[in-house]
């Protein structure tokens, strides 16, 4: 059964709820206060070794707009230090302040102002493909790396899952007169950090932006009113649904955003979803963890047994399965 037939497995009275959210060019390289380096661009092959005071920011969340504030991975992350300046561009049309040291070693810097601080971004980043993609990113990333109902700007990775839909596939799910509503859940840290706990329980998730519209609240609680199903499209669409349930004292979805962290493992009770599609997982990461959450640890293995037997595609390029 190939995706094209993802239409047909919908049942009439669904509810089928996407993630719009869209990839910035998230990936800044740069040099450091006071380096003589010259910038070299990271497509040259001789950016591949990291040249004396060369530097590689990855931006995984706004923590303030004004002063414009972000959430960063840094390398070489051991050397650089708080109160750091560094600089973006050949004529350093970025320039930021290393304000403080997160606690697994992210960063928070300060940027200084610009007329249009995304404009410039979109010009100096680079697309952050998932590290299993071993080539620099190219210009034909900036769409390729995105789903096709992609809108709301702010994500350092594609919601994988809608990677699969195509125009064609979303004509004929509305065709057939079913259902669709979008949120947005701006993927950051929160997605893809790996667990480092040693008990499951004490793991922690990052926060991450997220904002439903009145028009998607008043869909999903009438769909769960009706007891029809929910089928969240991505693991970013579930914990986005389950986070605004679980912050109501009633479970009905309150439109309106902000920031969700929650970190859904084997033991969880859903409020809202009854269905998903997913891709296939890294092993030990919270994604997976969330999926046999919701199917059951069991089936879940065994689902990914017969992937690895069939040979499917894992990752973020990879083949997706329905479950609920």
């Amino acid at each position: 059964m190939g995706f094209r037939d993802f239409p047909d497995l919908l049942r009439p009275d669904d509810l089928v709820v996407f993630n719009n959210t869209r990839v910035f060019p998230a990936r800044l390289y740069g040099t450091r206060g006071g380096a003589k380096a010259q910038f070299v661009s990271p497509r040259n092959p001789a950016s591949k070794e990291f040249l004396k005071g060369r530097v590689e920011v990855l931006l995984t969340r706004q923590v303030s707009v004004d002063p414009n504030e972000w959430e960063c991975l840094v390398r070489p992350g051991r050397k650089i230090g708080v109160g750091e300046h560094l600089y973006f561009g050949e004529r350093r049309e970025l320039a930021a302040e290393v304000i403080r040291r997160g606690e697994f070693g992210e960063r928070c810097i300060r940027f200084a102002v610009v007329a249009d601080f995304f404009k410039v971004v979109e010009k100096l980043g680079h697309v952050p493909l998932p590290p299993y993609i071993l080539r620099n990113d190219r210009p034909a990333d900036q769409e390729r790396y995105q789903t096709v109902y992609a809108r709301d700007r702010g994500s350092v990775a594609a919601p994988t899952a809608g990677l699969h839909f195509t125009p064609e596939i979303l004509a004929r799910v509305r065709e057939r007169g079913i259902q669709m509503a979008e949120l947005t859940l701006h993927v950051g840290l929160g997605t893809f950090q790996p667990v480092r706990a040693k008990v499951v329980e004490e793991h922690r998730l990052h926060k991450e932006a997220y904002s439903i519209s009145p028009e998607t609240a008043e869909a999903v609680n009438r769909a769960r009113t009706e007891r029809r199903r929910i089928v969240a499209v991505g693991t970013t669409s579930v914990r986005t649904l389950e986070y605004a349930a679980a912050r109501s004292s009633n479970g009905h979805i309150v439109a309106g955003g902000g920031e969700a962290d929650l970190f859904i493992y084997p033991g969880y009770q859903f409020r809202v979803v009854r269905a998903m599609l997913t891709n296939f997982h890294l092993p030990e990461s919270t994604l997976l963890m969330l999926v046999c959450a919701f199917a059951g640890r069991e089936k879940v293995l065994d689902a990914y047994r017969h992937a690895v037997e069939g040979k499917y595609r894992f990752y973020s390029y990879g083949d997706c399965m329905l479950v609920e």
